[in-house]
């Protein structure tokens, strides 16, 4: 089960993403939202066919309701499923971090954690608390198995007793993006202080682990004697192909993030010229073509710097029109999220773009001072150079 992936850094700063198609939201928990996926309906029908026999053998006479009763067990099943997201996501927020959604699916569940760690203690506690409540619920479930009634309920709380154990258990094979793969992270960031090494340790992990779960089949009939079905070579294939696929994300997330400190606004910017609001736009355009400027910041009378020009919208205007046109018609207000530092780091910098996304932003000094104007493609191209 794959909990809070590393976001990879993406091309071009976005705004939060929109629920997941393909899911419904069925409730809150923690206060982010909880979202079913559409493939567990796939996961309630395997298990409600792989559990019928069981069913019948246990509560004999059942007819088609023995199905029902195997769909019951799925949604019980990921009712637990839903406490190990449910600790992830508060124990991100005992971290001050915003969960946006957990996310119930075919292979387990995902909780959305807006940012990252900032320490490798953070790191470690998000992570092993999903895994510990799987073992918990779990350890209760198969106290629990030994004063219920037989039966179909004996059989549901035994299910949930081992399936809950097992999940607590595989969570903490140490690779990405498997639970313990981030425990993996924060003992490696714990010893280098670096994180992105630690990214990349927990990546190999989860390749590891792909490949040994590849080779499962195989194994089960060389050491056990067992003659592996169809259906193992199909589970093992999806899952190895799953934990490849996060764990490569996860190195080459990891290596990227390792070159975003080079990422620096201040050689990025662009010399700006101050314009009062009210001055022509064509005006505008010639003082900062006189100064060689590639920004233009709008101020009110008193010299505060209150809009920024933006490109794309004074290009849209005709020449002709530009000398009865206000600058200001063609500046965005400046909002908090469009002044920067000018000494932000390349994550933090990706960071603050993406939460408040635009064209253009205006790079201060520390004593408040205008630097010059960051321009969104300018960051983009550096990006791109810096990721390869």
């Amino acid at each position: 089960m794959a909990d809070h992936p590393d976001p990879p850094p993406s091309n071009a700063p976005t705004r939060s993403p929109a629920r997941p198609t393909g899911t419904f939201k069925v409730g809150t928990v923690a206060g982010s939202d909880v979202l079913v996926s559409s493939t567990w309906f796939i996961v309630a029908a395997l298990i409600a066919l792989v559990l019928a026999p069981a069913v019948d053998e246990v509560q004999p006479g059942l007819g088609a309701l023995k199905y029902v009763a195997g769909v019951a067990f799925a949604v019980v099943l990921y009712g637990s499923v839903l406490l190990h997201e449910a600790s992830h996501a508060v124990m991100a927020k005992h971290y001050g971090f915003r969960v946006t959604s957990i996310t119930l699916h075919f292979l387990g569940g995902m909780t959305a954690i807006e940012g990252e760690a900032r320490t490798p203690r953070q790191e470690f506690w998000i992570a092993v608390v999903g895994p510990l409540t799987s073992i918990a619920v779990g350890l209760a479930a198969g106290a629990l198995w030994f004063v219920v009634p037989g039966g179909l309920i004996g059989m549901a709380v035994g299910g949930l007793a081992s399936a809950n154990l097992l999940v607590g258990v595989l969570n903490l094979i140490p690779g990405l993006p498997l639970d313990g793969g981030r425990v993996l992270k924060a003992a490696v960031w714990q010893l280098t202080g670096n994180r992105h090494k630690g990214g990349i340790a927990a990546g190999w992990g989860g390749r590891v682990t792909a490949a040994l779960i590849l080779l499962w089949p195989v194994a089960l009939e060389v050491l056990f004697g067992i003659e592996p079905q169809i259906v193992d070579f199909i589970l093992a294939f999806i899952i190895g192909l799953f934990l490849w696929t996060g764990a490569s994300a996860s190195i080459a997330t990891s290596r990227v993030r390792a070159r975003l400190p080079r990422l620096r606004p201040r050689p990025l910017a662009r010399r700006s010229v101050m314009v009062p609001e009210d001055l022509p736009l064509a005006e505008a355009v010639r003082r900062a073509q006189a100064a060689q400027a590639g920004g233009v910041v709008t101020v009110a009378p008193n010299g505060e710097p209150v809009g920024l020009v933006n490109e794309a919208a004074l290009l849209a205007v005709p020449e002709e029109r530009r000398p009865w046109v206000p600058v200001s018609s063609v500046a965005r207000t400046l909002e908090p999220g469009l002044r920067l530092d000018a000494d932000i780091d390349g994550e933090q910098l990706l960071a603050a773009i993406n939460r408040t996304p635009a064209t253009e932003y205006l790079l201060v000094e520390p004593d408040g001072s205008v630097y010059g104007v960051l321009v969104t493609a300018d960051v983009e191209a550096a990006f791109q150079r810096a990721a390869h």
